[in-house]
């Protein structure tokens, strides 16, 4: 079993930014996927959105009492939104989703039976979503395809799609790594680095059908180049002890 054993209990945690038309679908999406087969709440991070994107979070709150809402004054960035989440999150292991709907909510109950796989390492801690079959624009594509290349031969991570916003994780563990500005692109390596394993499972990936994408080739792969070296300076002064058998733990 895990390190951090499921019990059965799992946050959800979106982080949006001007997402007004897919709040509501993809809220429906989780619950969905997810009643009956665990227990679960939904946090949504509302990074500073500018149009009616809280207003709606808030009305679907009747509806879906497992529902949380936060709401950063001013837009923080994905990764500060996603750490509000996983702070504020009430259980122990955290599901993450992009908030424009093309990461698929069914997904995360096989993302479950992973983890609970008694044949996973023992210290299994981050299971990443695998978007082996992209549904972007060429653009999109070509920045992830360059940056997912240059990030697997510099960090050896082992992980072939380190941008999917679909990943499964202990809050412990998530919690007790450097944060920083895009960290949630290096998750993987950081896992690694603090000694966790880490597992990649295809899932779905679906073409934007409402809204605009945050993301291009200037903040997507030049940025996400640029903080290689950062990450790649904490991996070589990592240190993880072995630890006696006989030591008092």
């Amino acid at each position: 079993m895990p390190t951090h054993a499921y019990h059965g209990r799992l946050s959800v945690v979106v982080p949006v930014k001007n997402e007004q038309d897919n709040v509501e679908p993809l809220v429906r999406e989780i619950a969905a996927a997810l009643d009956g087969r665990a227990e679960y709440e939904i946090l949504y991070v509302d990074d500073g959105s500018t149009d009616a994107t809280q207003a709606r979070l808030v009305a679907l709150k009747t509806e879906f009492p497992m529902l949380r809402v936060i709401r950063h004054r001013a837009s923080c960035g994905q990764s500060r939104a996603v750490t509000t989440g996983v702070t504020a999150a009430r259980h122990e292991w955290i599901a993450t989703l992009d908030g424009d709907g093309q990461n698929d909510p069914a997904d995360i109950p096989a993302l479950l039976e992973r983890l609970a796989d008694p044949a996973q390492p023992a210290n299994l801690e981050l299971i990443a979503g695998w978007r082996s079959k992209r549904n972007d624009t060429t653009v999109r594509r070509l920045s992830s395809k360059i940056a997912n290349g240059v990030r697997a031969r510099l960090l050896k991570d082992n992980t072939p799609d380190t941008g999917c916003g679909l990943k499964l994780f202990a809050r412990a563990t998530f919690l007790a790594l450097p944060n920083f500005d895009h960290m949630h692109r290096f998750l993987p390596a950081l896992v690694l680095r603090n000694g966790g394993a880490v597992v990649s499972v295809p899932v779905h990936h679906r073409a934007r059908e409402r809204g605009t994408s945050k993301y291009g080739i200037h903040n997507r792969l030049w940025v996400g180049i640029v903080d290689l070296a950062g990450v790649a300076w904490l991996q070589r002064r990592a240190c993880l002890p072995v630890i006696e058998p006989d030591s008092d733990l």
